[in-house]
């Protein structure tokens, strides 16, 4: 992580440097914990500890002390999310009385697999696409409370807070928008959201619209399955590639 990547993640993440902290053997720094901090609670974004001193609970003293500080200061909440894959970081949370709350699924389509449902969807929708910003979505109160669970990452606070870097595509009606997505550089899906109960027409609209501008292979990360449904996204062409576990704890003091 670069310096400017770290205050992007400030900006972005709201990573909140007073719950940042660094553990120490003497003078030399041998593990850090990065946490960003919502009212909603507080995450932790990255934990690590140096190879040469793992296993001596350096980690777990790293989460208590936040934890310790979280129990008075607030907000009381602390997640994480985990990629399946680190056995050892899952054991650590687990360890520290963090319970599994959710399992989040990575998504990738490749554009191939657009073409025969893109093909269908053109009959249903033609014409209703429009660009689309985070604001005009907040506008039309698709922003809200209502708005479907995430991951940190791809949060109402994050879109907002990245807004000038983020695209979108909807579909409209004159009276309101029934569907829409953001996406990010590279073909990341940001948002991916419909209104209306279509079986999906209306999603691969606009997928296929988005491979129009030259992406072949969209990445949707962290989906949590009250989102989106799993049914949908594969109707939509899209394969599970990954997943992250989500861990929480209420913070104690002591």
């Amino acid at each position: 992580m670069t310096a400017a990547t770290f205050k992007r993640s400030i900006r972005d993440l709201q990573v909140w440097c007073s719950s940042c902290m660094v553990a120490f053997a003497g003078s030399d720094p041998i593990g850090v914990l990065i946490g960003a901090k919502r009212p909603s609670g507080t995450l932790v974004h990255k934990i690590a500890v140096h190879p040469d001193h793992r296993r001596q609970g350096h980690g777990r003293h790293l989460l208590t002390s936040l934890g310790s500080k979280l129990a008075i200061l607030g907000p009381p909440r602390i997640i994480t999310e985990v990629p399946e894959t680190f056995a050892a970081a899952s054991g650590l949370f687990s360890a520290s009385g963090f319970i599994q709350e959710a399992l989040l699924t990575d998504y990738a389509l490749e554009g191939s697999a657009l073409s025969e449902r893109g093909n269908a969807a053109r009959v249903v929708v033609e014409g209703f696409v429009i660009p689309v910003t985070v604001d005009d979505l907040a506008a039309n109160g698709l922003l809200g409370e209502d708005h479907p669970q995430t991951c940190w990452e791809r949060s109402v606070e994050t879109l907002t807070a990245r807004k000038d870097d983020i695209g979108g595509l909807a579909v409209a009606s004159d009276e309101r928008i029934e569907a829409y997505l953001l996406y990010g550089n590279g073909g990341e899906i940001l948002s991916l959201r419909t209104l209306v109960e279509d079986g999906g027409p209306r999603l691969t609209q606009l997928l296929t619209r988005l491979r129009a501008q030259g992406l072949e292979t969209f990445r949707f990360p962290k989906v949590h399955a009250a989102e989106i449904s799993r049914e949908l996204l594969e109707t939509l062409g899209f394969h599970p590639a990954g997943k992250h576990r989500l861990y929480a704890a209420t913070a104690r003091s002591g």
